[in-house]
């Protein structure tokens, strides 16, 4: 099964980092993703991404309305939206993963 990574986070952080989590998790799942998301708000960071995961993954998704360390994900392919968008419009993202739209990072 393909893997796909992603890192979601918010300044104000507590419901919108795990609501878009669980939004594109179950997007993934719907698309035939295995998906590990890396959730970075208010309580920190939770279920950090390992080299291995990141190694592993067809695809990155961050989602994030603050800064991200990105050099981890260099030559990966990315696609960056806003929290928001990782709420509303996750169906997209992963077309645009399932279609190869995305550029690497």
């Amino acid at each position: 099964m393909k893997k796909i990574v992603g890192v979601t986070a918010c300044p104000a952080g507590v419901a919108h980092t795990y609501i878009a989590a669980e939004s594109i998790e179950r997007a993934a799942k719907k698309y035939g993703y295995e998906i590990k998301m890396e959730t970075n708000g208010a309580a920190g960071i939770e279920n950090a991404l390992t080299d291995q995961d990141i190694e592993e993954a067809v695809a990155v998704i961050i989602a994030a309305d603050t800064n991200v360390e990105m050099e981890r994900f260099r030559g990966k392919p990315l696609i960056e939206v806003s929290v928001g968008d990782a709420i509303r419009k996750a169906d997209q993202i992963m077309t645009k993963i399932k279609n190869g739209e995305l550029k690497p990072y």
